[in-house]
């Protein structure tokens, strides 16, 4: 075998990215900026849900995820069904079309192996499964970045999930449960470290309003989700729905009743209708909504906040980030989890059974604790950031094994 000339390391990223929901964005940034700082001369571009909004965005060509524009649309009509399937067909030759063009493909964070909201089989998952059976295929190195995980209920997608974790070149997790998972699903997760959400290394924004200036005190950011409950609360979700959408608004009229301002928060683009819904129904000039394009976006407005009361996770990483009190409407043990590693375990309350008098009693004593809190959260901020440079060491020399200066990629032939 002999060693040909140095090319640059062709670098693919992949999942529901630029779709709307920011945590996944995030995510994406944050492995944009380690790519960019430690492997520049990479060649970096996309397969994702948004590729006009990834490419806009990030600056890196983007390939639309799926053949059939209409994959995420409940398909009841004949012509919609056949395009699904049909679009299931093509999708498997053109992401091995993709990976084959790769030397490495890094699926960044997200919540890639769990069910803990509503999902098909054949959707995100059969996608999955394509990546990393292609990888393995094609001998493209893939890497399952920080992600999450869950115990899953349903076979089918139990199966395609498994089987993905197993095809993957590297996989890491953001939390200790999430490795538990995926073990207690048959992966053997010996060599699988545990890091902190890869969120939590993007650049933290400068204390006071979203603009940079100070705000008087007393605004509260409530940041609130879509909620139906998870894959396996399909037969009452409306049931759930209600219930955190009815005990979200009587809290946040409480707190406009007391004279705070509260500011309401999204995550995903399909939030929006919650935002409204709340906006409606409490009629205050005290309460307003935010327009967060970004994870930086939402950080700002956490940093303008004296508390923050969230439900998606990746609203509470911003909240936590920056170092603002924080009480999570826990959906899914991953939201308990990070509230532990944190340091405000004891301020967590159940998104499917929110008591709105309970919660207030809970947003109180945060309040009351609240110089203590920022302390605890500067310092395990800090151990986040160190915990997150080893991540990044140990992708590199799990996908970018050093020749030449380090980082190029030295091709092998076979005589």
């Amino acid at each position: 075998m002999t060693p040909v000339d140095e090319t640059p390391v062709r670098v693919g990223v992949f999942g529901l990215l630029g779709s709307g929901n920011l945590g996944n964005d995030g995510s994406l940034e944050a492995v944009l900026g380690y790519l960019r700082a430690e492997h520049p001369e990479a060649v970096v571009d996309a397969l994702c849900g948004g590729p006009e909004v990834v490419a806009a965005r990030y600056g890196i060509p983007a390939t639309r995820l799926h053949w059939y524009r209409g994959e995420y649309r409940t398909a009841s009509r004949a012509g919609a069904i056949a395009g699904k399937a049909l679009g299931k067909l093509v999708d498997a030759f053109r992401t091995a079309a993709w990976v084959r063009r790769h030397d490495v493909v890094i699926v960044p964070g997200m919540g890639v192996l769990e069910a803990t909201l509503p999902l098909r089989p054949w959707g995100f998952p059969y996608s999955l499964f394509l990546l990393c059976a292609t990888g393995r295929l094609f001998r493209t190195r893939v890497a399952l970045v920080g992600v999450g995980a869950t115990a899953i209920a349903d076979r089918p997608t139990r199966a395609l999930v498994r089987r993905s974790a197993r095809l993957a070149t590297y996989r890491s997790y953001r939390d200790t449960q999430s490795r538990d998972a995926m073990r207690a699903m048959g992966v053997d997760t010996a060599r699988d470290e545990i890091y902190p959400d890869l969120a939590f290394a993007l650049p933290t924004p400068p204390a006071g309003g979203p603009d940079g200036l100070s705000v008087p005190p007393g605004p509260v950011c409530v940041g609130v989700m879509d909620f139906h409950g998870s894959n396996d609360d399909r037969a009452r979700s409306e049931e759930i729905h209600r219930r955190y959408l009815d005990g979200t608004t009587r809290f946040v009229r409480a707190l406009a009743e007391d004279g705070r301002p509260v500011r309401l928060l999204t995550g995903d683009a399909c939030d929006a209708p919650v935002v409204a819904a709340i906006l409606d129904a409490v009629d205050s000039p005290l309460v307003t909504a935010a327009e967060a394009a970004t994870l930086a976006d939402l950080m700002k407005e956490m940093a303008a906040a004296e508390t923050v009361v969230a439900t998606r996770y990746h609203n509470l990483i911003c909240a936590l980030k920056v170092g603002t009190p924080t009480l999570a409407l826990s959906y899914a043990a991953k939201s308990d989890a990070l509230m532990d590693r944190m340091g405000l375990d004891a301020y967590c309350h159940p998104a499917r059974e929110v008591d709105a008098d309970r919660l207030l009693e809970q947003f109180r004593e945060l309040e009351k604790q609240s110089a203590e809190l920022r302390h605890i959260l500067a310092e395990r901020n800090l151990v986040a950031a160190r915990q997150l440079k080893d991540q990044f060491i140990a992708l590199t020399a799990a996908l970018f094994p050093a020749t030449g200066h380090g980082h190029a990629r030295t091709r092998q032939e076979t005589p």
